[in-house]
């Protein structure tokens, strides 16, 4: 699969092994920095990494940043993507299957790299249900996504 990974300083220290799993996992990463511990917006890094999903490049995208949060919030403001936080295997293959989620957050402050690992295999193994109420669902989340203000 191919990977779009962004983290922000916050997130810089479990970066390096989320990035040796994904290649392990003979994934096609493409790193879209933060590269140093230095404080970074993480807004830019979102949009990098958005970017590549919108493009194509990627089919999903990671990021790690100090609680996952605010990486979450910038993400679902990209018309088109679907970014879930998640700290847990369930809601990593759940926001998959049921929500068809393209990008997953998770907070380097909150989980170290073994519970990482099991969030980012949940997420990557995980399919887009085939269920007609799901995908009724996703529609209706797309719809959102075109709605004016207010609306």
């Amino acid at each position: 699969m191919r990977i779009a990974l962004g983290n922000d300083h916050a997130g810089y220290p479990l970066k390096g092994a989320v990035l040796q799993l994904l290649q392990s996992w003979k994934h096609s990463v493409k790193d879209c920095g933060s590269f140093t511990p230095d404080p970074v917006d993480f807004p830019d890094i979102v949009a990098l990494v958005c970017a590549e999903i919108k493009a194509g490049r990627a089919e999903r995208g990671v990021l790690v940043c100090g609680t996952g949060i605010g990486a979450a919030m910038a993400a679902n403001k990209t018309h088109g993507i679907r970014a879930a936080l998640c700290h847990d295997t369930y809601s990593a293959r759940q926001c998959v299957e049921h929500d068809d989620a393209n990008v997953l957050c998770f907070g380097a402050q909150i989980i170290g790299p073994t519970i990482a690992e099991e969030v980012l295999k949940g997420f990557l193994n995980a399919r887009f249900s085939t269920e007609e109420q799901f995908r009724r669902r996703v529609r209706k989340l797309n719809q959102l996504d075109m709605a004016p203000p207010g609306k």
